[in-house]
């Protein structure tokens, strides 16, 4: 899990900042976000078999592929909604267009782009048990064999159930505290 969502925000950070800066990259991207958020899980998961066999890598892929577009989608959108006045600003003093997006653009769209690292994980998690079933491993396998041994198992199922739900529910409130402005934590 913890491969597959590093992997997943390594892969929509820049594709996102890319999208965010460039018309022609996000109207490239959106088709491919599209599809890859409205197939099945079950569907995409038939090709990665096929290219890469059973196993934790195959469930890797499958993650990454269901995880990657609401975290490009929300760090575009993140860039694009920051106000043109402080652009405008930073243009003004001679900011470089590297220079304005790291010190105008980031920290003004930092709470979208944490949003979409938090919706990336949540969907990681999401696809955990459907990732087990192509030898994934881990809780969403122990979650799985449950299912098929329940008289044997049930005890274990639903702690791997419990356990990935509270690893959703960490995950969640990790990437929400760092979101918050600094300012308003102290009292």
């Amino acid at each position: 899990m913890l491969v597959a969502i590093v992997v997943s925000v390594l892969i929509a950070l820049p594709l996102g900042l890319w999208a965010g800066r460039s018309d022609r990259v996000e109207k490239i991207l959106r088709p491919f976000l599209d599809l890859a958020q409205v197939l099945p899980q079950f569907v995409y998961l038939l090709p990665v078999v096929f290219l890469f066999a059973v196993g934790r890598a195959a469930g890797v892929i499958a993650c990454v592929i269901y995880a990657v577009p609401p975290c490009i989608r929300l760090t575009s959108l993140g860039l694009r909604e920051v106000p043109w006045a402080p652009r405008e600003s930073a243009i003004s003093f001679g900011a470089t267009p590297r220079q304005e997006m790291r010190n105008v653009q980031l920290p003004l769209a930092r709470k979208s782009i944490l949003l979409g690292i938090n919706q990336t994980m949540m969907m990681v998690l999401a696809t955990v048990i459907i990732a087990s079933l192509i030898g994934a491993g881990a809780l969403g396998l122990v979650a799985y064999e449950a299912t098929a041994k329940p008289n044997i198992k049930l005890g274990q199922g639903v702690a791997a159930g419990l356990s990935i739900v509270l690893l959703a529910i960490m995950l969640d409130r990790i990437t929400q505290a760092w979101g918050r402005d600094r300012d308003t934590t102290r009292s």
